[in-house]
């Protein structure tokens, strides 16, 4: 019998990249999206999978029916945007994702992967990468609820109901929803759009990075594991740790070989400094999954599409979660901000 997974926020960055390879796997998929962005992310997968269009707040429980798993990505997604509404945020990413856990235990769906983020770390100083037992120390709204959202989803876990937690490091690459709020997606952009990237403080933090191809895998694995591997478990989903100043040399040559001309400049240090580095060695011994995909074959892999393009408006609203979301609160003047973007 072919089994069939839950994905909400399955039309979002992530959520479109995994709904294929889902669907490539056999896995019948049912996907829960607000559809801000619209369902045309979804545009080669629409015949082969359930799509139910509502908000991940105010789901039923009919939504889990014959469901075997689900993977949680439904939510805001990182820092500028859990800022933008930060009660929305709280709603979305730590209240929702509670509700959602308990929906599962009262319809007996016991396997529950969430993506949370790697921003858990962010308060603690630099030093070595952290690992799985580090205690975290998060900030801002979307940390804190993301990190809610964790807690709550370990505290239902029980002999019935196995959830397993994805700190994801941040996300690089090619999308169906495509994103250039991102640092390694917007420094693609910057570079062939400017012809300059900015190295804020001089660029010298550490951030842990993960292609968008091995974080859907890595939700993938996490869902198809025995229950003895990974219930009740905390997974680093990270392919490695560059600092900025790297990640912007990276982009700048695999430009330039493309005849772009780009140039480094040094900017006035960020009003938040995140600088961290994380560990993988806990899924790779665990799993035995090893991320593949370097920042350089994303990059790669994104000129080649801007190229093959000839033409990417990057300053349409669509690339750029704040920018969106505005734009739909002024395109709807009749709802609140709360209702109408969120």
């Amino acid at each position: 019998m072919t089994k069939r997974v839950l994905v909400s926020g399955g039309a979002g960055y992530i959520g479109s990249v995994l709904v294929g390879m889902l669907v490539e796997r056999g896995w019948a998929v049912r996907v829960l999206d607000r559809l801000y962005w619209g369902a045309s992310s979804l545009a080669p997968w629409l015949d082969r999978i359930e799509l139910v269009q509502a908000d991940v707040r105010d789901v039923s429980d009919d939504v889990l029916e014959g469901v075997d798993g689900v993977i949680h990505l439904a939510g805001l997604s990182n820092d500028p945007t859990a800022e933008y509404n930060p009660e929305a945020n709280w709603q979305m990413n730590a209240l929702a994702t509670r509700r959602l856990g308990e929906a599962c235990k009262r319809t007996k769906v016991s396997r529950f992967v969430f993506g949370s983020s790697c921003s858990l770390y962010d308060g603690l100083p630099p030093g070595p990468a952290h690992d799985e037992d580090t205690r975290v120390e998060p900030r801002g709204p979307y940390a804190l609820s993301k990190h809610e959202g964790e807690q709550a989803l370990l505290q239902l876990a029980d002999d019935d109901f196995s959830p397993v937690i994805l700190r994801q490091g941040t996300v690089h690459g090619l999308s169906p929803r495509m994103r250039f709020d991102l640092v390694v997606n917007t420094f693609v952009k910057d570079a062939v759009q400017n012809g300059e990237l900015h190295l804020h403080g001089g660029g010298w933090m550490w951030r842990p990075l993960v292609s968008i191809k091995d974080a859907a895998m890595a939700q993938i694995l996490c869902l198809e594991a025995p229950r003895d591997k990974v219930h009740a478990q905390v997974f680093n989903v990270v392919q490695d740790n560059y600092q900025i100043r790297g990640l912007a040399m990276l982009v700048a040559g695999s430009a330039q070989m493309r005849k772009y001309s780009v140039r480094l400049t040094d900017a006035p240090l960020p009003a938040i400094l995140r600088d961290y580095k994380c560990d993988n060695t806990k899924i790779r011994s665990q799993l035995g999954f090893a991320p593949q995909v370097t920042v350089l074959e994303s990059v790669e892999e994104m000129l080649h599409w801007i190229e093959r393009n000839g033409f990417v408006d990057f300053n349409h609203p669509q690339y750029y979660n704040i920018r969106w979301m505005t734009l739909l609160e002024e395109l709807r003047p009749q709802f609140s901000k709360f209702a109408s973007v969120f």
